[in-house]
């Protein structure tokens, strides 16, 4: 009787085996994701008696890093997702000013060639920024009294979304891995959209019209312009030490149809280093040359120490 149960068991264990081995195990994932949230925050305070010199102030910079990723066979689609925005308030400054403002969007659709690191690519960029920027200055004026009084004032420079920038290429990516990548894309249109209100002049106004300058390379009374051109993107990022980690971005982008000699180029230079799981510091480095905009470079420069929240990190996806 003992021996007919003993097998009984044996018999019910091995047929549970074999049934749990025939389950279909799920298929990796062809999705990556990954991102992560920082925040960064500075306070000054000095009291009236205060004699070293300062002052009060403060300032908060919030960011979000998103990356989306998707492979399968030789289909590539790779998309990140940037947004800072940082203000500050300093004492006896009638307004607030921004430290940073910034979204980007940069999206590739490649196509491998021959089991190789080249591949077919579609390109596709937004670039904008959240809210209005100001020129900030004093004005004087004088009081019934004859005394003078000045007055803190600003003057809108741009708008929400205004400008807007959207670029479409195709070409040729040269992907090593996720952190290194070099896009080329000789067929490039550049769509760039702004607020009629920095445009709008009185036609019946010869010498408004006359005095009117491109608004970032936008004519008078329109309220887009658009470009066909060459854009080149690359993409580096790798660890130069434990816990810090340096990130290279650089775009160029030559209009065909207007001045083509004159590029336009956008670099930025990060250093993330990793305190712990949630404290984390990073220094950023921004250069802009664009002549539809200024004349000479536009430099941002951020020092931050602050918190981080990683969002669901995961590794790369595996080819299907």
């Amino acid at each position: 009787m003992q021996l007919s149960k003993a097998i009984v068991f044996f018999v019910l264990t091995v047929n549970l085996s074999l049934a749990q081995d025939s389950i279909p195990k799920p298929p990796e994932s062809k999705w990556a994701t990954w991102g992560r949230v920082s925040f960064l925050f500075n306070q000054s305070a000095f009291n009236a008696d205060w004699q070293g010199g300062g002052v009060t102030n403060i300032s908060g910079d919030i960011g979000v890093s998103y990356d989306i990723q998707y492979k399968r066979k030789r289909l590539s689609w790779d998309t990140k997702l940037i947004t800072e925005f940082g203000l500050s308030q300093v004492k006896e400054q009638r307004y607030l000013r921004k430290t940073t403002d910034r979204i980007d969007i940069n999206s590739i659709l490649g196509n491998q060639i021959n089991q190789s690191n080249w591949n077919y690519s579609t390109i596709f960029n937004f670039r904008s920024q959240l809210i209005s920027g100001y020129r900030f200055f004093n004005r004087e004026e004088t009081n019934p009294d004859g005394s003078i009084t000045t007055i803190q004032d600003r003057e809108e420079t741009s708008g929400g979304f205004s400008p807007s920038y959207f670029q479409l290429g195709l070409g040729v990516l040269w992907k090593k891995s996720k952190n290194f990548n070099l896009n080329l894309a000789p067929v490039t249109t550049r769509l760039i959209t702004v607020s009629s209100n920095f445009t709008n002049v009185d036609v019946n106004d010869p010498e408004a019209l006359e005095n009117y300058e491109p608004f970032f390379g936008v004519e008078a009374n329109k309220t887009s312009r658009w470009e066909v051109g060459a854009a080149l993107r690359g993409y580096s990022k790798f660890e130069i030490a434990k816990n810090i980690h340096m990130e290279n971005v650089i775009s160029l982008y030559s209009d065909y149809l207007d001045e083509p000699e004159n590029i336009d180029i956008d670099y930025s230079l990060n250093f993330f280093l990793k305190v712990n799981k949630y404290i984390s510091g990073n220094f950023a480095f921004q250069g802009i040359y664009d002549d539809n905009t200024t004349k000479g470079f536009q430099i941002r420069q951020v020092i931050g120490l602050g918190f981080k929240y990683d969002l669901g990190e995961k590794p790369q996806p595996k080819k299907a």
